[in-house]
């Protein structure tokens, strides 16, 4: 079967290397630039509820825990929910200092949520878990 969402995949993907290239720049308001003005975002034992208070939380923890850190990501799949939904699960951890891998013990699985709003892929919700095995 032909995948006719090339496109679309090259889209997704784009606006998830956008993101990380701004967390890796503290860039709050670049990080949220794709998310939806309604969007979501649950790590543990927190809920961010729309884009302004995600972007917040973001510029504190830029301005400490997270200075001057990156990100590492692996895309474990990305599947499309009809024309105007995707869903991508992801494997990613905080890079601190020096590191150039995170260990297992900080690393985290993560599923985004998708929505293509007037012809634009956008960020409609985040939510990781801790990886307590790992990814085979």
């Amino acid at each position: 079967m032909t995948d006719t969402r090339t496109d679309d995949r090259a889209a997704v993907q784009a606006v998830l290397t956008d993101s990380y290239k701004a967390w890796e720049a503290g860039d709050a308001e670049g990080m949220v630039a794709d998310y939806t003005s309604d969007a979501t975002a649950i790590m543990t034992g927190s809920l961010r509820d729309g884009r302004d208070v995600i972007r917040d939380s973001m510029a504190l923890a830029f301005a400490g825990p997270l200075k001057s850190t990156s990100t590492w990501n692996k895309t474990l799949s990305l599947r499309f929910l009809g024309t105007s939904a995707a869903i991508v699960v992801s494997e990613s951890g905080i890079l601190f200092g020096d590191e150039t891998e995170v260990p297992q013990e900080r690393r985290v699985h993560a599923t985004w949520v998708f929505e293509k709003r007037d012809g634009r892929w956008l960020i409609a919700a985040y939510h990781n878990a801790p990886v307590l095995a790992p990814t085979p």
